[in-house]
């Protein structure tokens, strides 16, 4: 099973840029079915991502970053250099994908995907506001081209 899942904000901008591709994918998916693939749009649910992704042969994960890079830069990192200890909260939103990829591992061991690629796109604004800036949009096209090539082949 490969399954794909998209994060962010849909109401602050280039944040969305993940929940957006995975609903491209979704569409996709309705018109062209493939039995061993799942999209997931999570939001902000790091523990969503966990248990969605539980049981899967393959991961990726789509998110918005802000690292001061060239906007709409697109960075394709192995998921295992990005997973993260949480930090003891009371709030389950501090709970991210990224905490996600180090407890899922640690909770479902064998039954937690070896194989995650995290697609993450450098925001131009994260301020309040439904729509991507145009950079990221286009950004957004070319990951969206590449997981449908990653679906096509699996």
């Amino acid at each position: 099973m490969l399954t794909i899942i998209g994060c962010g904000n849909l109401n602050r901008s280039d944040d969305a840029v993940g929940v957006i591709i995975a609903q491209r994918l979704q569409k996709y998916l309705a018109e062209n079915p493939h039995p061993h693939i799942q999209v997931y749009d999570c939001g902000t649910a790091g523990m969503e991502v966990m248990f969605q992704a539980r049981g899967s042969k393959q991961l990726v994960i789509i998110d918005a970053s802000s690292t001061g890079s060239e906007p709409g830069a697109v960075f394709k990192v192995p998921g295992a250099e990005l997973a993260a200890l949480p930090e003891p909260s009371y709030n389950l939103h501090d709970f991210r994908w990224d905490n996600a990829l180090f407890t899922g591992r640690k909770i479902f061991r064998n039954d937690f995907p070896q194989d995650v690629t995290v697609y993450l796109i450098e925001a131009a604004s994260l301020d309040f506001g439904l729509e991507l800036s145009p950079v990221v949009q286009n950004s957004a096209d070319v990951v969206f081209a590449e997981i449908v090539g990653i679906i096509r082949n699996y």
